[in-house]
């Protein structure tokens, strides 16, 4: 998805002729029938595309972009508002287009995003392309619908219940202040990477418990090379990042799998969401037993899911307060009454305490919106669906587009304003969907939140920062600040 580095000019390459290459010429007469050849399949894709299919129903209006490429390269590389405002500009609230390889329909009406998610969400089976199900595992919970889906979903949310996560506040607490302390003494930072330490330690948590296993160690470096992998084309080629990419699950798969071994010989399942999926299988009442593929398969997925997004979402929230010096105050004074009672209670922070954070949490309510780092999901629809007047053929990719909905100024007044207070009223249903909706919405959105809740609280209350790098955007997929939000901190006592 990223496009190939430029070639570098030089002096040298300019002055000298390049030496006669060891190879002979290629033929001409190969190359003029593969560029026919090439155009006249890219002319009968388009033929397919566009044709209008049996019935009183079309497609949709839009472009299917370059054979296999599509839109993805526009679609990574542009700035997401304006990929998604331009075409709905030209096209309406639904337009087809190609993006990795799939045929899509993009929706941006909440009326039709319920529709796709919630009211006919059994006509729009959750899917991805293939080449991200294959890195994260076939037997995830996001593919699925259904009783088995039902069935993980379930156990999923009780390891992610507020009831349970309460119990992760002093471990969420020591994590982020062993990050804070390292900032001590480099007071230049990388925002971005510092986040992604953070989430990763708190989805590790989350999913394995307070007692890692050994075999834990070296996940992460696995973690980072599937997230290459599942940002970039997918060309399963020797050395492309995919290839490294499916390398890396394998070995990740195989590290759940001693790992999962072992906690049956000990007779210990163990905490977090890995216990909690390991007990269901020796309760007696389950009829549904997982096997250790489909265990593993969801843990990847959810420390996926929980690792990149709520990262990026941390870090616009640090750009936000940055660029909003009345917000950050005010976030600032609220965190420090609460710091105050903690101390003349001689007590650490609370549960109750991140509920209290009333500004705080408007805060964040409208960084997930301004930031809106899920851009969209993927549905498939499973049969020939009418949609407006318009036919979507079974098969396609759905797309509701939550970036356009929440940028849109019928919902969200002056959308491209930093505005928290928006929050005090709740958003009209179908309207705010940054965990998205219906039966596949994230089940971990309230440690997210939390989590978000305690980085702020320690954060304004040590330290000040300062942006220093350039100011823009970059996307890959999710759209962040550039160079990872680069800032200089410093020490409360300091400034």
């Amino acid at each position: 998805m990223l496009p190939s580095p430029a070639t570098v000019v030089t002096p040298a390459t300019i002055s000298h002729p390049p030496p006669p290459s060891p190879w002979p010429p290629l033929p001409i007469f190969p190359l003029v029938v593969f560029f026919f050849l090439l155009m006249l399949v890219n002319n009968l894709l388009r033929r397919s595309y566009h044709r209008k299919p049996p019935g009183k129903f079309r497609l949709p209006p839009g472009s299917m972009g370059w054979p296999y490429i599509g839109e993805t390269l526009k679609l990574y590389t542009e700035n997401p508002n304006s990929f998604f405002s331009n075409r709905e500009k030209r096209y309406g609230k639904i337009f087809k287009t190609h993006i990795l390889g799939c045929p899509c329909v993009m929706i941006s009406s909440p009326k039709l995003a319920k529709r796709v998610l919630v009211t006919e969400s059994h006509m729009f089976k959750p899917t991805y392309p293939v080449s991200k199900e294959k890195i994260i595992g076939p037997e995830a919970v996001f593919f699925h619908q259904g009783p088995y889906h039902s069935h993980l979903k379930k156990l999923i949310q009780s390891s992610f219940l507020p009831s349970t996560i309460k119990g992760l506040v002093p471990d969420i607490e020591d994590i982020v202040l062993t990050l804070l302390t390292t900032w001590e003494h480099n007071n230049t930072i990388s925002t971005l990477p510092e986040m992604k330490k953070y989430a990763f330690e708190v989805a590790m948590l989350s999913v394995f418990g307070k007692k890692l296993d050994s075999e834990i160690e070296g996940i992460k470096s696995l973690y980072q090379c599937l997230e290459k992998g599942y940002n970039s084309m997918p060309l399963d080629l020797p050395a492309t990042p995919f290839n490294k990419a499916m390398k890396a699950r394998k070995c990740l798969h195989e590290k759940l799998r001693r790992v999962i071994e072992k906690r049956k010989e000990r007779g210990e399942f163990g905490e977090g969401l890995l216990g909690a999926l390991m007990v269901s299988n020796e309760a007696g009442k389950m009829k549904m037993k997982l096997s250790e593929s489909q265990i593993a398969d969801n843990i990847i997925g959810v420390i996926f899911a929980a690792h990149d997004t709520t990262a990026t979402a941390i870090t616009w929230l640090l750009k936000y307060l940055h660029d909003n010096p009345h917000l950050l105050h005010a976030v600032t004074r609220e965190q420090e009454e609460i710091r105050c009672k903690r101390l003349e209670a001689k007590r650490r922070i609370t549960w109750d305490d991140t509920r209290s954070m009333l500004l705080t949490t408007r805060v964040i309510q409208e960084t997930l919106r301004a930031a809106s780092i899920l851009s969209f999901t993927y549905r498939e629809a499973v049969e020939d669906v009418e949609m407006e007047g318009y036919l979507i053929p079974k098969g396609w990719k759905v797309l509701p587009l939550f970036r356009s909905i929440h940028y849109s100024s019928q919902f969200f007044p002056h959308p491209h304003k930093f505005d928290p207070s928006r929050f005090k009223v709740a958003p009209q249903p179908n309207t705010y969907m940054p965990f998205g909706s219906g039966a596949h919405a994230c089940p971990g959105s309230e440690l997210a939140k939390l989590e978000m809740l305690i980085f702020v609280h320690h954060l304004t209350t040590t330290f000040r920062w300062e942006v220093t790098g350039e100011e823009g955007i970059q996307y890959g997929p999710f759209p962040v600040p550039r160079d990872g939000l680069p800032i200089k901190v410093y020490p409360v006592k300091e400034v």
